[in-house]
C-alpha cells in the first residue's frame, strides 16, 4: 500500500519561479495525499551535502534541475536503466536508505511531442544543447523515429560524447538550415537567460521548433518561430509529463495527467502547439 505522507523537493539553481510545488501539491491534494514540495536552491551549497540533507530529513525524494542533472549522478547509490542510458537524473527517490536516480524527462518530452506535434517530419532533427535536458530529448527524438540526429553545443567535447553514445553526429548551428525540426534544450530563453539561442535567420516556416524551457511559456524562440510560420511546441507539456512521472515514483500513486495539464494551464498562460 502506498504511503500517504510525503515531503519532496527540487534541487537546482535559480528555481524560485518553479511551478513544480504548485503542480505536485495540487495533484497530491486531489489524490488525498499529505504532500509538501520544497525548493532547495543550490546557491553555492555542495550538491552532495544538499542531497544528503534531504535524505536525512526523511524526504521521499527530490527532483533535480539545471545545472545538477549530470553532476548529481556520482552521489547516487543506484540508477534506473533510463537514467543510466541518459547519464542524467531529474528524479531521485529515497528508499530503504538508498538514493535511486531516475529520469522522466525523455518520456515526458516524447509524450508532449506526440500530443503537440503530431505527424511532424523526423528526417533530420537538430538538438541544441547536450546537457542533462539535451541528453533526454535527444534519446526521445530517436525513440520517436528521428532518422538523422545532430547534436549542437558550445562545448564540443560534451556534444561529441552525447553524439557518440547515440550514434548521432555533431554539427554547428547552421545544421538547422536543412533540418525538419529543432529541439532547444539550453537555458537560453529562461527569465534569467533571455534571448534567442540561435540567429533568427536560421528559422523558416518548414521547420518545426520544440522548446524545453517553460518559464516563460512563450520564450523568444517560440515567439519568433511562430511568427515566421513554424509549427511550435512550448515546454509546458514536457514540464507536466515529467512531473507526472516523478510524482508516481515519489508516491507510488498513478497521477491524473489530464488533470495536471488542466492545472498547469491555470498556473501559466498557455501557448498551444500549432
Amino acid at each position: 500500500m502506498a504511503e500517504r505522507d510525503h515531503v519532496v523537493g527540487l534541487i537546482g539553481a535559480g528555481i524560485d519561479a518553479s511551478l513544480s510545488p504548485a503542480l505536485h501539491e495540487a495533484e497530491a491534494a486531489a489524490q488525498g495525499l499529505d504532500y509538501e514540495y520544497r525548493l532547495l536552491d543550490i546557491d553555492g551549497r555542495e550538491l552532495g551535502a544538499l542531497l544528503e540533507q534531504a535524505r536525512a530529513a526523511g524526504f521521499s525524494g527530490v527532483n533535480v534541475t539545471h545545472p545538477c542533472k549530470q553532476d548529481v549522478v556520482p552521489f547516487l547509490d543506484e540508477l534506473s536503466p533510463e537514467a543510466a542510458a541518459l547519464d542524467a537524473v531529474n528524479t531521485v527517490v529515497f528508499r530503504a536508505g538508498r538514493a535511486i536516480g531516475h529520469n522522466t524527462d525523455a518520456s515526458g518530452f516524447a509524450e508532449s511531442f506526440r500530443r503537440g506535434l503530431p505527424h511532424a517530419r523526423l528526417g533530420k532533427v537538430v538538438v541544441l544543447g547536450a546537457g542533462g535536458a539535451g541528453s533526454a530529448v535527444a534519446h526521445a527524438a530517436l525513440r520517436l523515429g528521428a532518422r538523422e540526429l545532430v547534436i549542437v553545443d558550445v562545448d564540443s567535447t560534451r556534444a561529441a560524447a552525447l553524439a557518440n553514445r547515440l550514434g548521432a553526429r555533431t554539427g554547428a548551428l547552421d545544421s538547422v538550415q536543412d533540418a525538419d525540426g529543432l529541439i532547444h534544450a539550453t537555458p537560453t530563453g529562461m527569465a534569467a537567460h533571455p534571448g534567442l539561442p540561435l540567429p533568427e535567420e536560421l528559422l523558416r516556416p518548414e521547420l518545426w521548433v520544440a522548446e524545453v524551457v517553460y518559464r516563460p511559456l512563450e520564450t523568444e524562440l517560440v515567439k519568433r518561430a511562430r511568427e515566421l510560420g513554424c509549427r511550435t511546441l512550448d515546454g509546458g507539456g514536457m514540464a507536466v509529463m515529467q512531473a507526472a512521472g516523478a510524482f508516481e515514483r515519489f508516491t507510488g500513486v498513478e497521477p491524473d495527467r489530464e488533470r495536471m495539464l488542466r492545472h498547469f494551464a491555470t498556473l501559466v498562460e498557455p501557448v498551444s502547439a500549432r
